[in-house]
């Protein structure tokens, strides 16, 4: 049995889910949230194995809920539950530590095996380009480039604050860090 939490500023979208996997054997939603703050005191509460993350909260970001979830002693593997699916979020995902990234109009059946893979240790991830890692790479500071490369392969906080020799905050404060300027807008040039 796999218990899952959802974790949406939508009614609609966590009465649909909620429906849709009580009827799929084996996938238990033990609750749902609408934001980031009631969100991780659901998950701390209910100890799920997976939580499905809207990543557009109204009180919040659920790139950075993503990142906490993962820090904690025991974490849930995330799933981003999307019907908003940035171009960049595909590798946004990753830093923030998510497991899976589901657009909200995929088949049912595609939801289902993604909680299942992620649940069992694995990643339901779309493929990263190769353009989309060098943007990223000449995004951030050269410092932070050890960073994105253990956040994009999957490495725990714990284990890359282990790698950088660094304390967990310093990784958490970087980390954040790291996710404002992949999120920021590239500059753009004025022709004269």
């Amino acid at each position: 049995m796999t218990r899952i939490v959802i974790i949406d500023p939508q009614p609609a979208s966590r009465a649909g889910l909620v429906m849709l996997l009580r009827a799929e054997p084996g996938l238990i939603p033990v609750g749902t949230a609408t934001g980031a703050h009631d969100g991780a005191e659901l998950v701390a509460r209910h100890r799920p194995e997976v939580v499905l993350l809207e990543h557009h909260l109204l009180d919040g970001d659920g790139l950075g809920l993503s990142r906490r979830l993962r820090a904690l002693e025991r974490p849930p593997q995330v799933i981003l539950y999307t019907a908003d699916p940035e171009p960049a979020l595909g590798l946004l995902a990753r830093v923030a530590g998510a497991a899976g990234l589901v657009d909200k109009s995929a088949q049912p059946g595609e939801l289902f095996e993604a909680v299942r893979v992620v649940a069992r240790g694995g990643t339901a991830m779309p493929p990263l380009a190769a353009a989309d890692l060098d943007a990223a790479a000449h995004r951030v500071d050269p410092d932070d480039l050890a960073l994105l490369a253990m956040l994009v392969d999957g490495t725990s906080p714990a284990e890359v604050a282990d790698a950088l020799r660094l304390d967990d905050l310093r990784v958490s404060r970087r980390t954040e860090r790291l996710l404002g300027r992949l999120r920021a807008r590239p500059a753009t040039t004025v022709a004269a």
